[in-house]
């Protein structure tokens, strides 16, 4: 930071200027009326050398100031940053989905897909963005927030396109395929959540008490969470404009969006051929809500994609063995970097030789407190048995 502030074009400019002020200012007077010149000259020549010292002293201390900046201050949660890693926030792992977010879904899928770098936060749901959104990422000490944001900041950044290949036509048709499904389809999911917020953590078996990291029996939390979910869901609802049909209705308009979506699928492993896109992204984000939803629960719209739609279904799972061959490990350990390989663990010898280690010291331990066991009662003893010679003494 120090250089960068001392190479400044601009404190160069000020220290110039300062320099040939300051050297005007203590130049030699000419007079027409000189009677010595070499005490004039003398004496011009130590004010010319006196100006060089003062302009070198200002010079010195604007770089020093300059230096003694503080640095800017760091607005990411993650201040120890690695260079390049994406830092991933989003929700928590449930043991049947990695996350119960289509859009932090979306941003994880994209991000395996794409091969970039990346390590979710263990935040227990504690931080949202600027904007209040999760997800959000962390890169190089900037955030960068909403999941569509995200995917086009990373793809310019990375030249990481996964549309590079779509004719124009076909990325029109993208793009109003996934406005249907983020705005419409996900709206509809969102209604029936806040509707039975009972059945999102029995269809989803989530568990609160390790997703928000609080120590409060499950009992209250879940208790708490029916009610702040399904009130602060239904204004959403209403604000968006869904929630103003009736149950009917949606339910209608939710097997209209999986209907367009199966036929334009039809019978190609992926929407524009063998390749996915951004909008297998995205649907598999969405339709994975209703194709992992527990058989205990009942959801209309997943028992019509399941029997209607079956290459939907289809779709959902050459995805996931696509972009999540760990998702087993995530769903039952719960872990949110089952991608990132962990640290090798200690050998057995070494472990072995600190437990022998370790017992030889307990060992040792043992021997001197039976010996100073020993040596406390022989002095009873001799102190006893010098007592009874006194006592026989007398």
């Amino acid at each position: 930071m120090s250089a960068e502030v001392s190479n400044n074009p601009a404190v160069e400019n000020k220290v110039e200027d300062a320099t040939a002020q300051n050297e005007n200012e203590n130049a030699p007077e000419k007079t027409e009326n000189v009677v010595d010149t070499g005490n004039a000259q003398d004496d011009n020549v130590e004010k010319q050398d006196a100006a060089v010292e003062d302009t070198k002293k200002e010079s010195e201390t604007a770089t020093v100031t300059t230096k003694s900046e503080p640095a800017p201050k760091c607005n990411v949660h993650k201040t120890n940053f690695e260079k390049d890693m994406i830092y991933l926030y989003q929700f928590s792992r449930t043991p049947l989905l990695p996350s119960l977010s289509p859009y932090c879904l979306k941003v994880e899928t994209w991000l395996r897909l794409a091969g970039l770098k990346y390590e979710n936060v263990d935040h227990k749901m504690r931080f949202r963005s600027k904007k209040g959104q999760l997800p959000f990422i962390e890169l190089n000490g900037e955030e960068i927030a909403d999941s569509a944001i995200i995917i086009k900041e990373l793809s310019a950044k990375y030249g990481k396109d996964l549309d590079s290949g779509l004719t124009s036509e076909q990325r029109n048709v993208s793009y109003a395929m996934i406005a249907m499904l983020e705005n419409h389809l996900i709206w509809i999911i969102f209604y029936w959540r806040a509707k039975f917020p009972d059945n999102v953590l029995k269809g989803y078996k989530v568990n609160l008490q390790h997703a928000l990291g609080l120590r409060l029996p499950n009992s209250i939390l879940n208790f708490f969470f029916k009610i702040t979910f399904g009130r602060k869901g239904t204004k959403k609802l209403k604000a968006h404009g869904i929630g103003v049909h009736s149950a009917e209705e949606i339910e209608e308009f939710g097997k209209n969006d999986l209907k367009v979506l199966s036929e334009m699928l039809d019978c190609k492993p992926f929407f524009f051929g063998d390749e996915p896109t951004t909008l297998d992204v995205v649907a598999f984000a969405v339709l994975s809500q209703l194709h992992f939803l527990s058989k205990d629960v009942q959801y209309v719209l997943r028992d019509f994609m399941t029997e209607k739609c079956p290459n939907l279904v289809g779709h959902v799972s050459r995805m996931k063995d696509k972009c999540f061959p760990d998702w087993d490990e995530i769903c039952t350990k719960l872990d949110l970097n089952a991608h990132i390989q962990k640290p090798e663990p200690e050998n057995k010898e070494g472990k072995e030789g600190e437990m022998e280690k370790s017992k030889e010291q307990e060992n040792e331990v043992d021997k001197n407190e039976k010996e100073l066991e020993k040596e406390k009662t022989n002095e009873k003893e001799i102190s006893e048995e010098n007592k009874e010679k006194e006592e026989e003494s007398k």
